[in-house]
């Protein structure tokens, strides 16, 4: 598309103003259950048929379905009887429940906590702090406490994690030879307070993105010490470009740090440093094309 044209209609700007109704699309189909009733329907369904199965109405239901047609996430019959809805490969692979490679958990993270925070993004970029307290009546700086807000938000955002790395764990771990490492821990919990163990290989996935630069030298020390001579440190993270002019993906993950928590998404020369000033040497980086990305550092 050219300037000339932008200029005479800005298809690219309605196409962004749109993008908070399409994710909600997305988010709506996945909660009221759509993907997973299709799935588990031997034929392709009518409107109606959804609509009195799911307990929704059958006007909005058939509106609903229609955008997610338009989505490309549903296939349409069109009939003598009428119009019928089915799931797309997509949408059985990555919006069904039962499927080992769904997304659903994560949909609804971003559903019911990260699109809440986001109304107040405005207040985060002039206040530079997280958005929690607005967001969710939380009035603490603690990212423990802001995102494990209940257990039962803890399991929602666990579950949510588990879910991108069903798409992506695998290059992250293939990214180097990990075979020399016979003692591998993945740290999780209160790891500022609570004991590290020695282990050959520490893997701090979506970890360090969460705090600004001295937590993360602090946690960094302490791994390093509890680290074995000749083990070393595996970051999972997604990698902005040196100059930080992409990847998309990895700017909004960013804004979506500011919002949430107190840390940023980092280029890998930002990262190498944290390694460094923690002990850490012969850094290496592997980008997999995907979301995560990966950082290993030697002691």
């Amino acid at each position: 598309m050219s300037s000339t044209e932008d200029l005479e209609y800005p298809h690219i700007l309605i196409q962004y103003q749109n993008g908070f109704l399409i994710s909600k699309v997305l988010f709506a189909a996945c909660e009221l259950g759509v993907f997973d009733l299709l799935r588990n329907s031997e034929d392709a369904l009518s409107s109606k048929a959804i609509a009195e199965q799911l307990g929704s109405s059958a006007h909005g239901m058939e509106r609903l379905l229609d955008a997610c047609a338009g989505l490309k996430l549903l296939r349409v019959e069109v009939k003598k009887e009428g119009v019928f809805y089915g799931n797309t490969e997509v949408a059985n692979l990555y919006l069904t429940k039962s499927s080992p490679k769904s997304q659903y958990h994560n949909l609804m993270y971003y559903s019911k906590t990260i699109y809440l925070c986001w109304h107040y993004l405005t207040d985060a970029v002039r206040e530079g702090e997280n958005q929690y307290e607005k967001a969710f009546g939380i009035s603490s700086k603690d990212v423990f406490e802001a995102l494990y807000r209940s257990e039962e938000e803890m399991i929602k955002f666990m579950y949510g994690l588990n879910a991108v790395w069903s798409i992506c764990g695998r290059d992250v771990i293939a990214a180097f030879d990990l075979s020399p490492f016979t003692v591998i821990y993945d740290l999780g919990g209160d790891f500022f307070k609570d004991p590290i163990p020695e282990a050959n290989l520490y893997i701090l996935a979506r970890v360090l993105h969460d705090w600004a630069d001295e937590k993360c030298v602090q946690l960094l020390i302490k791994v390093q010490k509890a680290c074995k001579t000749g083990g070393a440190v595996l970051l999972v993270e997604t990698l902005l470009n040196e100059d930080k002019s992409g990847p998309l993906e990895s700017q909004l993950c960013s804004l979506n740090m500011l919002v949430q928590t107190e840390g940023k998404e980092r280029t890998s020369t930002e990262y190498s440093k944290l390694l460094i000033a923690a002990g850490f040497k012969a850094i290496e980086i592997k980008k997999t094309g995907k979301l995560y990305d990966a950082v290993l550092g030697r002691k």
